[in-house]
């Protein structure tokens, strides 16, 4: 994980999968599944109310098939354009919590995204 701010210009369209993020709070205990998927570090996860969604492995404590998370979270992605420029706040297993000129953060495929010299 990197959490240095850093400006990105899009290279690549992108829009999220799902329209309710999962959300958990630190403390906050959800179930887990290990998926196959293109990202590493990342878990399928299920929140009490019933939310899907993956999460950063590093992120929460595993406990039996249940984890809690280390800290707050969010699964919400963001909608940019190519040329668009984000402020990136995070990096994390191929991803990044970026901000955009509206003031609007969400999740970003890092292969989106170009870091701007």
């Amino acid at each position: 994980m990197n959490r240095r701010h850093s400006r990105w210009r899009v290279t690549k369209d992108h829009a999220p999968k799902s329209s309710e993020p999962l959300c958990a709070g630190v403390g906050d205990r959800l179930l887990f599944e290990r998926r196959p998927t293109e990202w590493k570090g990342w878990l399928w996860c299920t929140n009490g109310r019933g939310l899907k969604g993956w999460v950063p492995e590093d992120w929460v404590s595993l406990e039996g098939d249940n984890c809690r998370m280390k800290r707050d979270y969010t699964s919400l992605e963001l909608t940019v354009r190519k040329g668009e420029v984000l402020v990136v706040k995070e990096t994390e297993s191929g991803w990044a919590w970026a901000e955009d000129s509206d003031g609007c953060e969400g999740w970003v495929p890092l292969g989106c995204l170009e870091k701007v010299p």
